[in-house]
């Protein structure tokens, strides 16, 4: 190895793509019993490795040094060989500072709660006090450690600006899962989430639908990597570069999500951007399809609409959590707040707005086999679809007029 990760469970890490773009290759990830750590610090077959969970303080001990950074949180996660000797250092800091200043909101003067007490929390503790935060409350379940329980936090630090996630409570698998109701501290200015799968957890998807500006880890993770890549070579690269992988990695991983009226053409422009991206394309109508074994019309006819929409939020549930697709929705998905939150966990959802007069009933759409049920779809639900939406196309023109731009839009 002469660049790589090292961790007990590595399945779904992203930083051999991040360092990829550094110009890092082979960047290897290689996965470590607790019993084999130490013999592999001591072969010393490496010129730089970045450290995950749970080996940020066991590689402490077979360092010659460490940096002041690491020593002030207790955690490393970058080491680097020089002259056969090792040197430790926390680039989560870095990564955690430049995320915390990408929601735009000032720590300095301000008390900050931190949910966890793991190795992550020390790190956010150390960059909170860092930035002059006023105080810094550690929250766990337990109260350990000095910390507050959750039940205290919600009583006694209501007045509470910022909110750092460092537990793994919304990670997946466990997607649905959120660590605190952010009703609790109405006066947030801001929330930061170390967890970068899924891209938005539900904690930073409530903070957003609150207005409350608010950031998941893949940033963190970005930028502490070229940080890292930093001490691997010795040098320095130029501003931005965080930014720019971030995003490259972002548009990667992220969902184009279609959403809107039945006959919009949602199916049509998913199928001209998979041909244009080589992206894979779900379509959810066609899954319930799969998953029941009858057509569309059938379930309604012989199950009626609560059950098609049961299925529909099942599937949903079940396609959303994979990154760097195309999902085509049916035109009653975004009807259930749950798949909204579902499908915004890793994509970002797509309106396409089709004129009214455009909009031609079919047999094989229950809800919308006559003009008239169709005309008063579209009044019940236009509100519902611009207020999911995350942007808007207004179809015109050919089908790959209508893919052009909604890539252009999404891309954006």
């Amino acid at each position: 190895m002469i660049y790589g990760l090292i961790g007990e469970h590595l399945g779904h890490s992203f930083s051999a793509e991040i360092h990829a773009q550094l110009g890092e290759e082979p960047y290897q990830l290689r996965e470590l019993p607790p019993d084999q750590v130490e013999a592999f610090l001591r072969e010393r077959d490496f010129r730089g490795i970045n450290v995950t969970i749970p080996y940020k303080q066991t590689v402490i001990p077979f360092l010659d040094g460490i940096s002041e950074t690491a020593r002030a949180i207790g955690a490393v996660n970058t080491v680097v060989q020089r002259d056969g000797k090792l040197y430790g250092d926390n680039t989560d800091a870095a990564g955690l500072t430049m995320l915390l200043r990408r929601t735009g909101a000032g720590i300095s003067g301000k008390k900050v709660l931190i949910l966890g007490t793991g190795g992550t929390s020390r790190t956010a503790k150390y960059v909170a006090e860092s930035l002059g935060a006023s105080s810094v409350i550690r929250v766990s379940r337990t109260a350990r450690e000095g910390a507050v329980t959750y039940e205290e936090a919600a009583r006694d630090h209501r007045d509470a600006r910022i909110l750092i996630n460092t537990t793994p409570c919304g990670m997946y698998p466990a997607v649905g899962d959120c660590p605190a109701d952010l009703r609790d501290y109405p006066e947030l200015e801001a929330v930061a989430d170390v967890i970068y799968n899924p891209l938005r957890t539900n904690l930073v998807l409530e903070a957003m639908e609150k207005g409350i500006p608010a950031e998941g880890g893949l940033f963190m993770l970005t930028a502490q990597a070229v940080r890292a890549a930093e001490l691997f070579h010795g040098t320095e690269y130029p501003a931005g570069t965080a930014e720019k992988i971030y995003r490259e990695l972002l548009r990667e991983k992220e969902n184009m999500v279609l959403i809107g009226m039945p006959g919009s053409g949602k199916s049509t422009v998913s199928a001209v951007l998979q041909a244009r991206t080589g992206r894979p394309a779900a379509d959810t109508d066609g899954l319930i399809e799969q998953k029941a074994g009858k057509t569309i019309p059938e379930i309604f006819r012989e199950n009626g609409e609560k059950v098609f929409r049961n299925l529909e939020s099942e599937v949903i549930g079940e396609v959303s959590v994979r990154g760097g697709q195309i999902i085509a929705t049916g035109g009653g998905a975004v009807l259930r707040p749950e798949n909204v939150r579902a499908l915004k966990r890793n994509g970002r959802l797509i309106l396409l707005e089709r004129p009214a007069g455009e909009l031609i009933p079919t047999a094989d759409r229950p809800l919308a086999d006559t003009q008239e049920k169709m005309d008063r779809l579209r009044r019940e639900r236009e509100p519902i679809y611009r207020a999911a939406a995350d942007c808007t196309v207004q179809l015109r023109g050919t089908p790959e007029d209508a893919a052009t731009e909604t890539e252009s839009r999404w891309l954006k």
